[in-house]
């Protein structure tokens, strides 16, 4: 019987909490349960087998078969950092559904891998699981940042995800998360121009085929908000015109509220 179910992002804080878990109950009854977004960056997938394997415990994927640009098409929307229908439609349906069908609630504890930093996020994960009950094992002592849980998963030979010794914070959809901020935007254009550019063919051909104004990102000048397309942001990147501290953020398992 499954009664340990870590919500594995394919980041560093999903690997350390899965380790707590693991150190607490063993991997018997613990499954990793991941959902492929279909863009992951390819060394996530290697993160996770090799994860897996130093943690002894099996690894399921679910998927729902579409990418983010696909749901954002069928929804006729731009996910943003307000608005992410991926998060909802390919991360949490897809593991609720297996959590329905493989696990009883009465009986299984579902783990996210927020730390004591985000601890007053935790009530409304909470709430959003049930019936299942919904855990935080980095909230607790020992406090960890991100930094020690990296120099803790290479000192047991694991090799830390790629984008993290690129810079960025997170290790979702290939650094192209869409609740990420310029900042985020502005390094996958210098560390991966290919994917960027991918990215802002997307989003001009989504925005034609609507006929709005909209973007993944937006701007505030003089208290007006407007959209700010890849496109523009690229140029400004050129003339170093972006605001460097937006990195925005991502939190597709610890999301309370469904986006559609």
């Amino acid at each position: 019987m499954v009664r340990h179910v870590v919500m594995m992002s394919g980041g560093i804080g999903s690997w350390a909490t899965a380790k707590r878990v693991i150190d607490e109950h063993g991997p018997d009854e613990t499954v990793l349960l991941f959902a492929d977004t279909k863009v992951e960056d390819p060394d996530l997938y290697r993160f996770l087998d090799d994860a897996a394997a130093q943690l002894g415990a099996r690894l399921v994927t679910v998927a729902d078969g579409r990418t983010p640009w696909e749901v954002f098409r069928d929804r006729r929307i731009i996910g943003n950092s307000r608005i992410a229908p991926c998060s909802h439609l390919l991360k949490q349906v897809p593991c609720r559904r297996w959590l329905e069908e493989n696990t009883d609630p009465a009986h299984c504890a579902v783990y996210v891998g927020i730390d004591w930093t985000e601890t007053h996020r935790l009530p409304a994960i909470q709430a959003a699981y049930q019936p299942w009950t919904a855990l935080a094992p980095l909230c607790e002592p020992p406090c960890l940042d991100k930094d020690d849980l990296i120099r803790g998963a290479a000192a047991r030979g694991l090799r830390p995800p790629r984008l993290y010794s690129q810079g960025f914070p997170h290790n979702n959809c290939g650094g192209a998360c869409v609740r990420g901020g310029q900042a985020q935007w502005a390094l996958l254009h210098e560390t991966n121009p290919t994917r960027y550019a991918e990215e802002e063919r997307q989003e001009q051909a989504l925005r034609a085929e609507l006929g709005k104004p909209v973007a993944i990102l937006r701007e505030r000048i003089d208290g007006v908000t407007r959209p700010l397309p890849l496109a523009e942001l690229r140029s400004r990147i050129t003339g170093q015109q972006i605001d460097t501290d937006d990195w925005g953020g991502c939190g597709c398992f610890t999301d309370p509220t469904p986006n559609e």
